[in-house]
């Protein structure tokens, strides 16, 4: 068992359980394009935990794999430790695509991670994640996301000050683009000029910006929503001027967003969740347009404070005004069309 420390919230089933609705939206078609699997210390979501929560009544076609740190490799050489991570999901897709556990197509797509520092050269490293992700990568994720308040603590990496800046990671974005592969980036609201800066340097690659940008509400951040909210949108605005860009729209159930829904005696309904979410999500939908934006999960970590029933009805309140084109675009065609998917 990996022994990393999870600045996550834990999951509580008993405490979901006290407040589970009945899908909104049973028979839409809707792919899965952001959630993790690991084995941590009072921490597990593996295969049948996912298994369990995309069957639970919504129709779920396929999902894609975002890395984690899940199952490096303990040996050989530090740079491709992450091979063993996109090993671990491609069984977790062929346990799926064997039909014996229903028709959703866990894992169709996986998204890896590379030391981007090198720049040109993570290539090499590239070669050897697509051979174990055995024809399933469709992407690379290089968590960013660092804040100086101790309060404010969003992955179990640690990254140095503004490498979104350093032109080595610039040049390994252009590489992972110019091989079909999108880049998967997560950063706090904070950073989004630097994720600007990147973004603007590797114009031929898309750059998918999880969770709607890293939105704060926690340590110097807590009762600032307003002013926070401003220099959110204005940052996300320049973002979405790039063509190159794409949003996912989730993520708001985790602590460092600061709606505190966790503290209550039972769980959000849906009602609730989307009347506190829908400042970001529309704002995203207004700035990025349903064909460039997909809904996502982000189990496990958004399962601290919301069930995966409960969420996707969330996001059916938060597009009941779309069109039934815009609407499969939100919840599974531009998460096709940017990972690759056939489903």
């Amino acid at each position: 068992m990996e022994n990393v420390a999870m600045p996550h919230l834990e999951v509580r089933p008993d405490w979901l359980a006290k407040n589970v609705e009945a899908p909104i939206e049973p028979g839409r078609p809707i792919i899965d394009p952001h959630h993790h699997l690991w084995e941590r210390p009072k921490a597990r979501y593996l295969f049948h935990d996912l298994l369990a929560d995309v069957s639970a009544g919504h129709d779920i076609r396929a999902t894609v794999y975002i890395q984690c740190r899940s199952m490096h490799r303990a040996d050989g050489p530090p740079e491709l430790a992450p091979v063993g991570e996109v090993e671990f999901a491609a069984g977790a897709a062929a346990m799926a695509e064997s039909g014996h556990y229903g028709d959703c197509r866990i894992c169709a797509g996986i998204v890896g991670t590379a030391d981007m520092t090198l720049g040109a050269d993570v290539g090499r490293v590239l070669d050897a994640l697509e051979a174990g992700a055995n024809g399933r990568l469709r992407g690379i994720r290089f968590p960013m996301a660092k804040s100086g308040d101790p309060a404010i603590v969003g992955s179990v990496v640690d990254p140095p000050e503004g490498l979104m800046r350093e032109e080595s990671v610039a040049a390994a974005a252009r590489e992972i683009g110019r091989r079909g592969l999108v880049l998967d980036t997560w950063s706090f609201q904070t950073q989004l000029q630097d994720l600007l800066v990147l973004a603007r340097r590797a114009p031929e690659t898309v750059v998918v910006i999880d969770h709607v940008g890293g939105v704060l509400g926690v340590g110097g951040f807590t009762g600032k929503r307003e002013d926070a909210f401003a220099g959110w949108r204005a940052d996300m605005a320049a973002l979405a001027a790039l063509p190159n860009t794409r949003v996912k729209l989730g993520g708001l159930a985790m602590h460092t967003c600061g709606f505190g829904f966790e503290t209550a005696a039972s769980p959000p309904g849906s009602e609730e969740l989307a009347a506190s979410w829908r400042p970001y999500i529309e704002t995203c939908i207004e700035l990025f347009g349903p064909e460039r934006a997909m809904f996502e999960s982000n189990f496990p970590v958004d399962k601290g404070q919301v069930s995966y029933t409960n969420l996707w009805n969330t996001f059916s309140r938060l597009s009941s005004g779309a069109s039934e084109a815009e609407k499969d675009r939100l919840f599974r065609e531009t998460a096709a069309e940017t990972y690759r998917l056939s489903v």
